[in-house]
């Protein structure tokens, strides 16, 4: 949406067009682009690690321990998505950075190779940044690897659907011109994911090397992390391959009005 105001003259001038949260606005320095991306990244994994650390501090029970540091990281999600979805599109993700990347490769909106590589270095050092701030907040060790092994085969087949749900979620709202809904709706479905997917939803590359740093409630065991970037890389290619099908040029979805 556009809007016009009159300059000193008197005569209306239009003026510039707003972000809407969850694209990757153009103009925007790639210097603060990549702060929000590492500031975000580090904030989200802090909630995550922090939450979980704080849920098992309080209570014994796993499944409150879970709902606990599921409704944080809702919350947190939505807030840094609205926050800085107007600077770097809010990323804090690989798979979302290279699947925006993929999809742009051919001049239209989206992140370009330069910036993608500038963004994923950033994402990951804030995620390895926010377990150790989490770790420091709580008293433990600030770098302890996790010994929380999962390696096993249904957890890998759960980290493929929660992060083809995730991209299929992202780029149908960019499809549908409905990325105003990003920070309610990507924060929904990953509170959704914790409790449907047998991996509790990592869905992040990044976030994934993070947790790895640290061996508390929501830690993953390095041994376990090149797996789970793996099928998260494949999911995210699931994602992408059901947004063309679904989302195709000239069909009906594009045409739905908002709800």
């Amino acid at each position: 949406m556009t809007a016009t105001h009159e300059s000193a003259t008197g005569s209306p001038i239009a003026a510039e067009p707003q972000p809407v949260p969850g694209t990757t606005p153009p103009r925007t320095p790639l210097v603060a682009k990549a702060a929000a991306e590492l500031f975000g990244t580090a904030a989200l994994v802090a909630v995550v690690v922090g939450s979980g650390i704080q849920a098992t501090e309080l209570t014994h029970d796993v499944g409150l321990q879970l709902l606990v540091n599921s409704l944080a990281t809702v919350f947190g999600l939505g807030v840094l998505i609205t926050l800085l979805g107007p600077v770097s599109g809010a990323h804090f993700n690989p798979a979302v950075t290279l699947a925006e990347w993929w999809t742009a490769r051919r001049g239209g909106a989206g992140v370009t190779l330069g910036e993608a590589a500038v963004y994923v270095p950033a994402q990951i050092v804030g995620a390895i940044a926010g377990a150790v701030l989490a770790d420091a907040m709580f008293g433990e060790p600030l770098v302890k690897w996790s010994t929380h092994d999962r390696s096993a085969g249904h957890l890998l087949l759960g980290e493929v659907v929660a992060t083809a749900g995730l991209i299929l979620l992202i780029f149908g709202l960019a499809r549908t011109d409905r990325l105003r809904f990003a920070p309610v709706a990507v924060a929904s479905y990953i509170g959704a994911a914790y409790w449907f997917t047998s991996s509790t939803s990592f869905a992040n590359p990044a976030v994934t090397i993070g947790r790895a740093f640290t061996d508390t409630f929501a830690g993953i065991a390095p041994g376990s992390v090149a797996g789970f970037i793996g099928v998260q890389l494949v999911g995210a290619v699931v994602g992408l391959a059901l947004v063309a099908l679904i989302f195709m040029p000239g069909g009906d979805a594009a045409e739905q009005p908002a709800v």
